[in-house]
């Protein structure tokens, strides 16, 4: 829906996410309407996967002795590789003469993947990941896509084929949100949200739900988005910025969490739904 020039008076229509962007279904603690919706931006409540905790439990304790972000970042990626068997592949019941290796792929992989292409195989599974534990379907994958389009069963067979003979990918995601989660408390216990930025070239290419005033909008996010906390960042990427401020509990990684994994940048990678942006530019 392209953004028109005229004001838009805010109605509680606006704070309701449209049906076709969320599904009853998700595994975490809070139904995928109010993580899709507008009041979940203003009064974000704690999110938590189902069947992470209990069963990792060991590592958060480790954690817990550890003091710096760079001792924590090494401990996460040390219990990674040992519990998914990341560098024995073998064990975790590849066959290595095959002729067709998923081995390679795995959560550090996917992260690299999706920041040379979100629309590729690698972003497909993540997008696939938020639809399955959020319930918050995408919204965009190398065009628009809506359920029962062509599109969206070409994001499907992308999952599907990403996904097939790997190492438990989802699961690998389900531990790096848990630990990006746990990662921002101990950055700062009392932030609930974070200033972000996103350029853009053509803001009616955007599900824009309501103009607010001239440099306010209400738009409905893809299901999986990159920002930048960096406004000259965010230049470099359109003549437009989204200035946004996010729900802490919506960010699946940022660039810090695991130093030397995106070289270079300065990406969040944040779950979407309804926001309130400003517009600059």
């Amino acid at each position: 829906m392209a953004v028109s020039d005229s004001v838009q008076t805010p109605t509680h229509e606006y704070w309701r996410p449209p049906r076709d962007c969320w599904v009853r279904l998700n595994r975490c603690n809070i139904p995928s309407s109010v993580i899709a919706c507008l009041d979940f931006q203003e009064r974000p409540l704690p999110l938590e996967l189902d069947g992470v905790m209990i069963p990792h439990r060991d590592l958060f304790r480790r954690l817990e002795r550890l003091d710096t972000l760079e001792a924590r970042a090494a401990q996460f990626k040390d219990y990674m590789t040992v519990h998914f068997q990341l560098d024995a592949p073998e064990k975790a019941g590849f066959d290595l003469r095959s002729r067709v290796r998923r081995d390679k792929a795995d959560y550090l992989s996917l992260l690299r993947g999706w920041l040379f292409n979100p629309d590729g195989r690698e972003g497909a599974v993540m997008k696939g990941w938020v639809a399955s534990r959020f319930g918050l379907l995408p919204r965009y994958f190398g065009g628009r896509v809506a359920p029962d389009s062509e599109g969206y069963q070409r994001f499907l067979a992308e999952q599907g084929a990403g996904v097939y003979n790997a190492n438990a990918l989802e699961s690998q995601l389900d531990l790096l949100y848990t630990f990006c989660q746990y990662a921002l408390l101990k950055e700062d216990p009392e932030a609930r949200w974070l200033t972000l930025y996103r350029g853009v070239n053509r803001l009616e290419s955007h599900d824009i739900v309501a103009r607010l005033d001239r440099n306010r909008v209400v738009v409905l996010l893809n299901n999986l988005n990159s920002f930048t906390p960096n406004r000259e960042r965010a230049d470099e990427f359109g003549d437009r910025i989204l200035k946004m401020r996010a729900p802490r509990v919506k960010v699946l990684f940022y660039s810090s969490l695991l130093p030397g994994v995106l070289k270079g940048e300065e990406e969040y990678l944040v779950i979407g739904g309804l926001h309130e942006v400003a517009l600059s530019g």
